[in-house]
């Protein structure tokens, strides 16, 4: 049974499904957890959601407002978002959490209940989702931009989780130079996260 801490953030958030290609007749069940201010309609997760519902995944997504409590104590807040997520999805064996910036307060929860995950530019200046990244096993993929002052894989020695660094590429997963080379940079990590879908 997977271990979900309830917290009181019913007011703050909810949940909606994405969809799934109508012509799957089998799926997962993803939870798209967005950043502190990056929404699941950015481009990053709007195109991982898109990508995961032609794959046949049904994809739950949250949109949330952050409170001063959950800045102060993030992992409650967000696991207690993905809890809720799942239980608004339909049931399913087979989990995956997206997550952004602030939902990669999630890695400690997916680690812990041994679901895969994929994480934006995961939050590694924080001890928990450093340490949670550092004990995930290869069904976790994490990307982040070497400009991004969050973005520190050598916290995460020992982990087996894919790690994809943009060159370049700053907390957004943009680059400098134009709208052009974020884009075709961004698609690139897209098809990567796809390969890694495709193979869990």
């Amino acid at each position: 049974m997977l271990a979900v801490a309830r917290t009181p953030i019913l007011d703050c958030m909810r949940t909606f499904p994405w969809g799934r290609d109508p012509r799957s007749t089998t799926y997962g069940v993803a939870v798209l957890l967005p950043g502190s201010g990056y929404t699941v309609q950015a481009p990053l997760l709007y195109w991982c959601a898109e990508m995961l519902a032609e794959l046949g995944w049904h994809v739950q997504a949250v949109e949330w407002t952050i409170t001063d409590d959950a800045l102060d104590d993030p992992v409650p807040f967000v696991d207690g978002a993905v809890g809720q997520a799942f239980d608004d999805a339909p049931a399913s064996d087979r989990m995956l959490v997206v997550g952004k910036s602030f939902g990669t307060f999630a890695l400690p929860w997916a680690v812990a209940n041994e679901v895969p995950g994929v994480w934006l530019t995961p939050v590694l200046t924080d001890p928990a989702v450093a340490r949670a990244l550092d004990g995930a096993d290869a069904s976790h993929l994490a990307a982040g931009g070497d400009r991004d002052a969050l973005w520190l894989p050598e916290n995460v020695p020992s982990t087996a989780a894919r790690l994809i660094t943009m060159p370049g590429g700053d907390h957004g997963l943009t680059l400098p130079g134009g709208w052009q080379a974020s884009v075709e940079a961004q698609a690139d990590v897209i098809l990567q996260i796809s390969e890694h879908v495709r193979h869990l």
